[in-house]
C-alpha cells in the first residue's frame, strides 16, 4: 500500500479536524480488510496505540508553577495527563477538532479552574490572538505530520513571536526510518488524515531556517521529539 502525497495544509486542515472529530465521538470505523488486519489498526481500535504514541514532552522539560504554557493540537491532554494539574502551570490550548475543543472547555474548569485558561479552535500557525512574548513555553505533539515543511516553518515563526525570550518550543516529527512509521502513516491516511514522511535532515533544515536552535532531541516510537529555542 502506498501513502498518498500530502496536500497543502490549508486543504488538509478540515480533513484532519473531521478525522479527530470522529475519533473523539467514538464513531464506528470500517476500513478495508487489509488495513483492519494490520496489528497497528488493532492497537488503535483497542485504544493502546494512542497512549503508546503520545510523546512524553515532560521528559525534555517540565513547566514550573505559574508558567504560561501553550499546547498546540492539544486534544484532551489537560483531561488525560494529570501531570498538568500537578505542575500548577497555566494551560492554554489550541485545537482544530470541534469535539475536542468543546469537551475540554466544558470539563477542564471542573478539574482546575485556576490553571486551565481555555482552548481556542484554530490551526497551529494562527497565534495572532496571543500577545507577543507571552508564553514561557509551547508544545505541539502529534501535529507536525499533518502539514508540509513550508507550513511547519510558518508554525515555528508564529511560535517564536509568542514565546518569551529564553522560552522553549517542544514538538515531535515522524521519523520515516523508524520501525512502524510507514504503517502508522498508512493507517492515518485511511482514517481520513493524510500525513507526510519527511526526512529528519529536511526537518532540521526547516527548524534552523527559522532561527531556532536544537537544544535536545529524544526518540519515541516512530517520532523524534525536539526542544528548540530561538535567537
Amino acid at each position: 500500500m502506498e501513502i498518498p502525497k500530502l496536500t497543502a495544509y490549508s486543504d488538509n486542515l478540515s480533513q484532519v479536524a473531521a478525522r479527530f472529530d470522529r475519533e473523539y465521538r467514538r464513531d464506528p470505523v470500517s476500513l478495508p480488510p487489509e488495513v483492519e488486519s494490520m496489528s497497528i489498526f488493532q492497537d488503535w481500535a483497542s485504544g493502546k496505540l494512542q497512549n503508546r504514541m503520545a510523546s512524553p514532552f515532560w521528559e525534555l522539560m517540565k513547566p514550573k508553577k505559574n508558567d504560561r504554557c501553550l499546547d498546540l493540537g492539544c486534544g484532551l491532554s489537560f483531561l488525560v495527563f494529570p501531570c498538568w494539574r500537578e505542575w500548577d502551570a497555566h494551560f492554554y490550548g489550541q485545537e482544530i477538532s470541534t469535539v475536542a475543543k468543546d469537551l475540554i472547555n466544558s470539563r477542564a474548569p471542573q478539574l482546575n479552574s485556576k490553571t486551565f485558561k481555555g482552548v481556542k479552535q484554530n490551526g497551529a500557525d494562527a497565534l495572532d490572538a496571543y500577545e507577543l512574548d507571552f508564553f514561557d513555553w509551547t508544545i505541539a505533539t502529534g501535529v507536525s505530520c499533518y502539514g508540509d515543511l513550508d507550513y511547519w516553518g510558518q508554525v515555528l515563526n508564529a511560535v517564536k513571536k509568542v514565546l518569551k525570550p529564553g522560552g522553549s518550543f517542544i514538538f515531535d516529527v515522524v521519523n520515516p526510518e523508524a520501525e512502524g512509521a510507514e504503517n502508522w502513516a498508512i493507517l492515518e491516511t485511511y482514517l481520513g488524515a493524510e500525513v507526510g514522511l519527511e526526512s529528519i535532515s529536511d526537518w532540521e533544515k526547516t527548524i534552523q531556517s527559522t532561527g531556532a536552535k536544537i537544544k535536545q532531541r529524544k526518540s519515541h516510537e516512530c517520532f523524534e521529539l525536539y526542544r528548540v529555542m530561538f535567537d
